[in-house]
């Protein structure tokens, strides 16, 4: 082969190089299997769904949807939580890992080029001979021929699980969003019930000095004034375990915001005033797309068929093309003078591994198997998840409206009860019994309440709770894993 005289410019040395890679890329093919989403026992629609709620009544599900409950503080915590909550922090820095892992897999897709120089400095019989030197500036690229898709399998496998892990970011942001929201639920509960607990047992306290009145008046027995101070025991032992409960509830909610527990309080609002939204149920194909959990799986799926693909071309011979070329000299006076340059090519094929490569097809096959009933069982149980949601949320409307009822008449009985006990109609027991009936109704109804709210947030949650953090537009293992803001 001649060379032109002088400097050879890189793009003469290299365009045979180029040009042969381009032919053997271009004959190349793929081995990777062909991808179909795995068959799941989708039906047409759910039958918890409520056929009766009009479209009116409902609300979409759609990301940030707790500002639905129309509380600006619950929005503030829930903010604060997506801003600095530890595990969600975590499964963000996931994300960037699982990226860098996916840029340095997919390196070997393009050629590498390194440069370097040397400069050499040497005596000849000893320090008072000759001396010699000689410098030389290089380059070399080399580029792995994907004739079989190798490259191409392993690449798009990683930037797979890349993007699984971006869902499963996803899937902890719903999870924490949906905790926050029924913590803060439990908390304004718990408020409510204390609120409560603390006013009967005061008017059980006033009972018993009336008791203690009357008593010494004549009036009262001795049996009537023990059986209130049992009351007023009773009502006041459930002060201190609501207490109890109130508080770590409050931590809880303090940790899933990013904040330590000490000193953290939610201010009360009447729960009473929080609306209850009924969100608008979605068709069951729609979780394939909505649950972060369900695309994570898929995303899986196609990365463990992407590695099958790898592990079958793995047997059979690649390519390697190598060029470098560079100035050299003994004197720097004719250093632009000396070129150099050359090409290679390698072509090697595994002929015996002792079963390397086929236990890795075998394990790459089994993977995907297991990937793919990873992801139907997560399809089930969405599903599953979906339908407990709708009919939670429907039967506790219906348990809710007994409740209040119930509640409202415990009230009446227990004004009429200490009416009649001071005209002397009834006595002091049905005035005790009808107290005690109506503490426990209110009670009931303030967890019946709680019951509803927290029955709308995993209605949310089983939906997906919107399009979360994630693009789903781009689904692509070669496009940008971006996340978007929503």
């Amino acid at each position: 082969m001649s060379w032109l005289p002088g400097p050879v410019p890189p793009s003469i040395r290299l365009r045979p190089l180029i040009t042969c890679a381009l032919a053997t890329f271009v004959a190349g093919c793929s081995l990777v299997p062909e991808y179909q989403r795995p068959d799941t026992p989708i039906p047409t629609a759910f039958s918890g769904a409520s056929s009766s709620a009009s479209l009116e009544a409902t609300v979409p599900v759609r990301a940030g949807w707790w500002h639905t409950y129309r509380d600006p503080a619950l929005d503030d915590l829930v903010e604060h939580s997506l801003a600095h909550n530890y595990s969600l922090a975590s499964a963000v820095a996931a994300v960037e890992e699982a990226r860098g892992t996916a840029e340095k897999v997919g390196a070997p897709q393009y050629p590498s080029l390194s440069a370097g120089a040397t400069f050499d400095r040497g005596h000849q019989g000893g320090h008072q001979g000759p001396t010699s030197k000689s410098q030389s500036l290089f380059a070399e690229a080399r580029y792995e021929v994907d004739f079989w898709g190798l490259n191409a399998a392993n690449a798009n496998a990683s930037a797979l699980l890349a993007r699984a892990s971006e869902f499963d970011r996803d899937t902890v942001a719903l999870t924490l969003t949906a905790s926050v929201v029924d913590t803060y639920f439990s908390v304004q509960s718990l408020h409510r019930r204390l609120t409560l607990a603390r006013t009967i047992a005061d008017d059980a306290s006033r009972v018993l000095q009336l008791l203690l009145a009357q008593q010494a008046a004549g009036v009262a027995t001795e049996l009537q004034v023990q059986q209130q101070r049992n009351a007023l025991a009773t009502f006041q032992a459930a002060v201190p375990a609501l207490e109890q409960q109130l508080e770590i509830a409050q931590h809880a909610l303090a940790v899933l915001t990013g904040r330590a527990p000490e000193q953290f309080t939610v201010q009360e609002i009447p729960l009473a005033n929080i609306p209850i939204p009924q969100p608008r149920p979605d068709l069951p194909a729609s979780l394939l797309q909505t649950r972060p959990d369900i695309r994570a799986k898929e995303a899986q799926v196609q990365s463990a068929n992407y590695v099958v693909g790898a592990a079958r071309a793995a047997f059979l011979p690649g390519l390697v093309l190598t060029a470098d070329g560079g100035l050299a000299s003994k004197s720097l006076s004719g250093f632009l003078a000396s070129p150099f340059a050359s090409m290679a090519a390698a072509l090697a094929a595994p002929l015996f591994d002792g079963g390397v490569l086929r236990g890795q097809l075998h394990a790459s096959r089994g993977a995907a198997a297991k990937s793919i009933a990873d992801y139907q069982q997560a399809v089930i149980t969405a599903l599953q998840e979906v339908e407990d949601s709708l009919t939670t949320a429907h039967q506790q409307e219906l348990v809710e409206t007994a409740d209040r009822n119930a509640a409202e008449a415990a009230a009446k009985a227990a004004t009429l009860a200490e009416a009649q006990y001071r005209l002397g109609t009834v006595d002091f027991l049905t005035v005790l019994d009808a107290q005690r009936t109506r503490y426990q109704s209110e009670d009931t109804l303030m967890q019946a309440r709680l019951a509803r709210l927290q029955a709308s947030v995993s209605v949310f949650r089983a939906f997906g709770g919107g399009s979360g953090v994630t693009d789903a537009a781009s689904a692509s293992p070669n496009s940008s894993t971006e996340p978007s803001r929503s």
